[in-house]
Order: structure tokens, then C-alpha cells, then sequence
């Protein structure tokens, strides 16, 4: 109850952001429309590469070394337009918390002043992203519990990544280490915050979940619409308001000082150390 609690105030402290700042909800759609798009095109790519075969008068298709390429490439490509549009997302998130009047335009600058550093980082996280599949799709039980912990801990020690390129505009290795000192020195070993934002999140998808279980099977058509909309507009928000709270994590992480609409106290309390037990 207090993880929900806490991350409730810093919902709260966000959503005060956001309010001023509502051009940053269009971030996360722009992402999604572009993000689409890089996908339907890598299909497109992999699909041609395709070997059709005729076995008794019927044709199947099989993957050809061209069409891993392709996707490796593919799935690189569209880890660069996540990385990029979570910059973007940063970047005005930045500007506010910083004093600053941001607008879509001032977002999109600053982030492809860090366009360099940005695909570099995107090519490392994304190359890890592939190693560990490689290693999921190959591994017993056990093995892919290993790997999924693995996973887990990249995802912990590097949440705070993209900000430190946006705004120190670091190289991907020491944008790894400046990420994984900021946490290791401000807020311990166990990460509280991303977990109470899950259950957050829970939480208001569950009237979509009510509508798909009471409405669609008497009105289908609109209600699948409602939950559809519903998820939709409730993903946009969070994303949106996860991308400003990681902005001032990485604040009050590198200066020491909570930044406007945010508490020191909220913040401190999103990372609690790890208990030693004997």
C-alpha cells in the first residue's frame, strides 16, 4: 500500500506537469504512428526475402540468412525510434522542470542535437536487447529465468540513460556508467518506483477490462471502441508522465535538489536500499 501511495503523489507530480505542458502527451503518439511504420516497412523487407518452396502443390516460404539480416536491422531501426522519441519526451520534460517553456518544436531540437549519441546508445541497448533473446530462445527453464533477471537488471541500471544523454550528451559507454553510478549513489540497490507505476497502470486499464467483460458481449462493436480508446488515451498519459518522472529522478539524482512539482521526499522514497537480512 505505501508503494501504491507513493507512486500515486509522484503520478500526481507528474500529471501537474503534464497539465501545463500538454503537448508533451502528443510525444508518445507520434512515437506509436512512427513506430508502426518502421515495423510494417521491416515486414515488408523480410517478407521479400523469403524463400517460397512448392511441395505437393502447396507453397510455403522460409527464411532465407537475409531475412535474420533484415531483421536484426529492422529490430535495431526501431529501437533507434523508441530511444529517439523518449529523448524527445525527456527533453521537454527537461525544459520545464528546468525553468524552461518547452513546445513540441524546442523538444524535437534539443533531441536531435544528441542525435549521435542517441543512435549510438540505441545500437548498444538494442544489440543487448538481441544477445538476450538469442539466449532466451536457446535456454532451458531455468536458464531463461537466468537471462529474463539479467534483463531485468539492464532495464534497472539503464532507466536513466536516455536522460543523461539528452542532457550530458555522453557516448553510450559512459552513458551506461553515469546512469548505473546516479542510481548506485542516490538510491540503492532496489528499485521501488517502476513497480508501483506497473501497478499503477494496472490499475486504470482495469475499466477497459470491465467494458470488454460486460459491454462487448452485448454491444460489440462500441464496446470494443470504448476499451480500445480507453487503453489507448490511459497508455499515452502514462507514457507520458513515466517519461517525466524519470526527467526528474535523473534531476534530483545528478543535483541533489527536487525540481519543481516534485518533493525531495516523494522522490527519495521511490528507491529504498536493499535490506540486509542474515
Amino acid at each position: 500500500m505505501r508503494r501504491i501511495a507513493n507512486s500515486w503523489a509522484l503520478a500526481k507530480s507528474s500529471w501537474a506537469v503534464l497539465k501545463t505542458d500538454k503537448e508533451l502527451a502528443a510525444i508518445p503518439v507520434i512515437s506509436f504512428v512512427c513506430t508502426i511504420v518502421v515495423m510494417a516497412l521491416v515486414g515488408g523487407a523480410a517478407w521479400l526475402t523469403l524463400d517460397p518452396t512448392s511441395q505437393a502443390g502447396e507453397t510455403e516460404v522460409t527464411p532465407t540468412p537475409f531475412t535474420y539480416v533484415v531483421g536484426a536491422v529492422g529490430y535495431l531501426l526501431i529501437t533507434f525510434v523508441v530511444t529517439f522519441f523518449a529523448a524527445v519526451l525527456v527533453s521537454g520534460a527537461y525544459q520545464r522542470l528546468t525553468g524552461g517553456d518547452p513546445t513540441l518544436a524546442s523538444a524535437f531540437r534539443q533531441a536531435n542535437s544528441r542525435i549521435g549519441p542517441l543512435f549510438l546508445w540505441s545500437m548498444l541497448t538494442g544489440t543487448v536487447g538481441l544477445i538476450l533473446q538469442a539466449l532466451r530462445d536457446r535456454a532451458g527453464f531455468l536458464g531463461q529465468i537466468v537471462v529474463r533477471l539479467v534483463g531485468m537488471a539492464w532495464e534497472i541500471v539503464t532507466w536513466l540513460a536516455v536522460p543523461v544523454v539528452v542532457v550530458e550528451g555522453t557516448g553510450p559507454v559512459d552513458s551506461l556508467k553515469r546512469s548505473a553510478t546516479l542510481f548506485k549513489q542516490t538510491w540503492g540497490e532496489n528499485l521501488v518506483a517502476q513497480g508501483g507505476f506497473g501497478i499503477l497502470g494496472l490499475l486504470v486499464v482495469l475499466p477497459a477490462l470491465l467494458v470488454i467483460f460486460v459491454v462487448v458481449p452485448a454491444i460489440p462493436i462500441a464496446g470494443i471502441a470504448i476499451a480500445a480508446i480507453w487503453i489507448a488515451v490511459t497508455s499515452v498519459v502514462l507514457s507520458a508522465l513515466n517519461g517525466i518522472y524519470r526527467t526528474a529522478l535523473y534531476l534530483f539524482a545528478s543535483g541533489g535538489q527536487a525540481p519543481a512539482a516534485f518533493s525531495s521526499e516523494e522522490l527519495q522514497a521511490a528507491f529504498q536500499p536493499k535490506t540486509r537480512r542474515f
